[in-house]
């Protein structure tokens, strides 16, 4: 019998067969030639493709995420100007302002009467910094860079509405909008003297904006007191709203109230604007 040359060549023909199955795996082709570049350990560490089905939602989630945000830079001058908005962003009874009412000197140049504050002489502080910035119409601080505003008079209650846009920086408007944040409880209500050394009672309350920009923040202040030997309220509606690194500003009230929708439509508005000028487009047109 020929066994042992059948095991031989059993052998030798089970040996052909690995040393082909080897060069296979080792990225071999149909010539023999072995490409080096794909290392067995390397395709066994590669991971499986995702589906490109799969990847699509998370691609276009992130390409509609980086066109939504407007490219952070400071304004220009003639861009903080254009950011601006106007009476027709208002309504038929806003007009281009016709100068400073006269209740600015006699109720916001108070000061506060600090001896209410017995353990809490931080706030008298921030009640203070409030009036002064109401006054001084810089509650945002000063603007690291340019910055444009403008004024508009309310024919059917004699209201007023001071409107700025300026850069001030992310992180200074951030600070500045969780300082603002603090003050319906550290200044929840309070007493002034005013320049004439009449008392009046201040409030401080939140208001709700509609949702604009990247942050935005909404006081209601309430001045009550004498003006001209007699009672009167003030009411003026704060609002700001932070677009990347600038933000709008505004203040509009009087002796009459604050007209809370012009508020609101004044900053949605205007975040439209400042946001369409940071992305250098022209801001859209009113629409009527």
């Amino acid at each position: 019998m020929n066994r042992p040359s059948c095991l031989l060549a059993s052998a030798l023909t089970a040996g052909m067969l690995l040393s082909t199955a080897a060069c296979s795996g080792d990225g071999g082709d149909a010539s023999g030639r072995t490409d080096r570049s794909a290392s067995p350990a390397a395709a066994s560490a590669s991971p499986v493709s995702a589906s490109p089905v799969a990847d699509a939602p998370r691609a276009a989630a992130s390409s509609s995420s980086a066109s939504a945000s407007p490219a952070v830079r400071e304004l220009t001058k003639e861009e903080a100007r254009t950011a601006l908005i106007t009476n027709t962003d208002l309504g038929s009874q806003w007009t281009t302002s016709e100068g400073a009412a006269t209740w600015r000197d006699a109720l916001l140049k108070s000061k506060v009467d600090a001896s209410q504050f017995v353990t809490d002489k931080g706030n008298a502080a921030d009640c203070q910094k409030l009036l002064d910035g109401l006054y001084a119409e810089d509650l945002l601080g000063k603007p690291k860079g340019e910055s444009a505003d403008t004024g508009f008079d309310d024919s059917d209650d004699e209201a007023q509405m001071r409107y700025e846009v300026a850069a001030y920086g992310q992180q200074a408007l951030d600070d500045r909008f969780t300082w603002l944040d603090s003050l319906p409880d550290k200044c929840d209500q309070f007493t002034a003297v005013s320049p004439k050394g009449g008392k009046q009672t201040v409030q401080v309350i939140h208001t709700d904006l509609d949702d604009a920009g990247d942050a935005r923040k909404g006081l209601q202040i309430k001045m009550t007191g004498d003006l001209d030997d007699n009672p009167d309220t003030l009411t003026l509606d704060f609002a700001a709203v932070r677009v990347g690194d600038s933000a709008l500003s505004l203040t509009n009230g009087g002796l009459s109230g604050a007209e809370h929708d012009s508020t609101t439509q004044a900053t949605t508005a205007g975040a439209d604007r400042l946001k369409d000028v940071l992305n250098g487009k022209s801001p859209q047109p009113t629409q009527g």
